[in-house]
């Protein structure tokens, strides 16, 4: 099969990780990280602590490295998904549980497993979020506070190359994994001139949520994996490029 020309946007360590697995797959990728995350060391608050949350692994790499890390290991911590549960194990913790899908997913899950216990929570998130976990798990009679942990600022522009790569359609695709580097993606673009054709790439999104700020754009070509995980997403790409 031809390979499919792709764009990678996501913040680093990540994108390098996906772009090699894109390439074992048969396509061409090209990474261009929209967004560069700073992890923050806030003041964590007093525990003990009965469950950590977490909604990315840009969290778990940030508390990793936050000097208070240890009181954390007793926790159990429920991720938002797979690559976000391996990172909380790479950052030494034992209990750990994926929701296997989006914060909704991680609310009903931790609902499921806290509701009545009395248990507190802590979220350790990002500068920028969607939608409000914390809300969520106060309404189902959940104690959780919310601890601002990394934040990830826009990258000033695309590098050249990437701009001279959409602007001479050598860019098949984009891969998008969250609603802030979609919109961070269309910015970058728009500061090089081009967006009619970024626009008239193939998106692919990891949710509708993700897709919004590309569809408002007017975007031509937008596909959403069937669930909000790298895994889908890739089924995704694989099943248009048989097509």
């Amino acid at each position: 099969m031809t390979p499919v020309r792709l764009l990678v946007t996501r913040p680093e360590p990540d994108a390098a990780r996906t772009a090699a697995l894109l390439r074992a797959r048969g396509h061409e990728v090209l990474t261009a990280p929209v967004l560069r995350v700073d992890a923050m060391a806030p003041e964590l608050g007093s525990g003990p602590w009965s469950g950590l949350l977490l909604t990315s692994a840009n969290a778990a790499r940030a508390l990793a490295a936050h000097p208070r890390r240890r009181e954390l290991y007793d926790a159990a911590v429920l991720a938002v998904g797979r690559r976000t549960a391996d990172a909380a194990r790479d950052a030494g913790f034992a209990d750990v549980s994926s929701a296997d899908g989006d914060v909704a997913a991680l609310a009903d899950l931790a609902a499921k497993k806290f509701a009545g216990t009395g248990a507190r929570l802590i979220y350790l998130a990002g500068e920028d979020r969607a939608g409000d976990l914390a809300e969520n798990l106060s309404r189902r009679g959940l104690d959780v506070e919310t601890v601002t942990i990394y934040r990830a600022a826009a990258v000033p522009a695309l590098a050249p190359e990437v701009q001279t790569a959409i602007a001479a359609r050598e860019i098949d695709g984009v891969l998008h994994y969250s609603r802030r580097s979609a919109a961070a993606f269309l910015a970058g673009v728009a500061r090089g001139d081009i967006p009619p054709a970024a626009l008239g790439l193939a998106h692919y999104c990891l949710s509708a949520e993700v897709a919004a700020p590309l569809a408002a754009a007017g975007a031509q070509t937008i596909h959403i994996a069937a669930r909000p995980d790298e895994a889908a997403l890739i089924d995704l790409l694989d099943a248009r490029r048989g097509a």
